[in-house]
């Protein structure tokens, strides 16, 4: 449990507030920290500073759309090892599931309670939790959403993966060219509300328009929820219904691999093409035994350092997420923050037979 110090006033007029929406979440009581001197975000203030000395002895919590999920474990990992080498303290608190809504928002009433100083959270609805979060902005909570945004006005800073088109595009690219430019294909998704899904999909529909995928066709988009078992299940079930299909995209570490696990043991092996987002740990079998002839993403881990040094940063008056600023992100360089405060991580990297032993995570 944590002390009870409160941040100079900030918490008082929000605690009848934050009673109501915790919907009945019985919080620790407030975190003790030497903050007097912070009455609201940098938001607030409109102000950046990219030469203000980096905060240290703040708490930087993160919460994942999925605890125990492995992506978000790599993740959330190399968010702790940033916080950590920035001289503060790392916290993870989420749900089990990757669509308990309501208990993400209950995490972040809990955290605004708690008055941690900056929350890092990937979304899993746009909408929902832009209530909670729009009051921990209030009370002077650095907000950052990384790998799954919110909507715009409900956090200063959206961590992106790479850019949302190159994702969505080159998926379809690299699956056209693995089944020859024609044929069905499916999407196994995660949640129907994942917003980083989502956006990917509506990219990969777009591309699907050009003129050189005419001879491909979507039949179905399914989603797995995150679950391995029901991502299992929606491959199979894809199959049956669809006994023509050619490729699946699964942009999600948890449905790739399960479909890739069911591919592996059936006899559609090496005939029904699978790409998405994968990690290498997750999918170098399915890689060396010919289940998988290539998949993308990017270094979770640098996306969860990246997210830490954002919240930092922003605690720490050196950006506010306003379009054109410019931050350090230890050594992995400068980052500009792009139209409504998007920052992206980079290219996303194919990986396949020639380079996946490259690749540890």
């Amino acid at each position: 449990m944590y002390g009870t110090t409160v941040r100079n006033g900030r918490l008082t007029a929000a605690l009848a507030v934050t009673a109501v929406l915790a919907l009945g979440v019985t919080a620790c009581s407030g975190t003790s920290k030497d903050s007097a001197s912070k009455e609201a975000g940098p938001a607030a203030t409109g102000k950046a500073d990219p030469n203000k000395a980096t905060k240290k002895g703040l708490t930087v919590a993160f919460l994942p759309k999925q605890v125990n999920n492995p992506y978000f474990t790599t993740s959330d990992t190399g968010g702790k090892k940033a916080v950590e080498e920035l001289g503060s303290t790392y916290k993870e608190v989420g749900t089990s599931s990757g669509t308990d809504t309501s208990g993400q928002v209950s995490y972040v009433n809990t955290l605004t309670q708690q008055q941690v100083d900056a929350i890092a959270v990937s979304a899993q609805d746009p909408g929902a939790l832009c209530t909670a979060l729009k009051q921990a902005m209030k009370n002077g909570v650095s907000v950052v959403t990384y790998d799954s945004d919110t909507q715009a006005d409900c956090r200063q800073v959206f961590v992106s993966q790479a850019s949302a088109e190159d994702l969505g595009r080159t998926q379809v690219q690299l699956l056209a060219k693995q089944i020859g430019g024609k044929g069905e294909i499916a999407i196994l998704s995660a949640a129907q509300t994942a917003t980083n899904q989502n956006t990917w999909i509506d990219f990969m529909k777009d591309e699907l328009k050009k003129p050189e995928y005419k001879d491909i066709k979507l039949v179905k988009t399914a989603y797995g929820d995150d679950d391995a078992q029901k991502s299992f299940q929606q491959t199979q079930g894809l199959l049956q219904e669809h006994p023509n299909l050619k490729g699946i995209i699964s942009p999600t570490t948890v449905g790739i691999k399960a479909a890739a696990q069911y591919l592996s043991g059936s006899k559609y092996k090496g005939k029904v093409k699978l790409t998405g987002l994968g990690t290498p740990n997750d999918m170098r079998a399915y890689v060396k035994d010919g289940t998988v002839e290539g998949f993308e993403l990017w270094d979770p881990a640098k996306l969860g350092a990246l997210a830490a040094h954002t919240a930092v940063a922003l605690e720490s008056g050196q950006i506010t997420g306003a379009e054109g600023e410019t931050f350090k992100a230890g050594d992995m360089g400068s980052f500009t923050i792009g139209k409504d405060g998007v920052v992206s991580l980079g290219k996303p990297t194919v990986f396949d037979k020639a380079n996946i032993d490259q690749f540890k995570f």
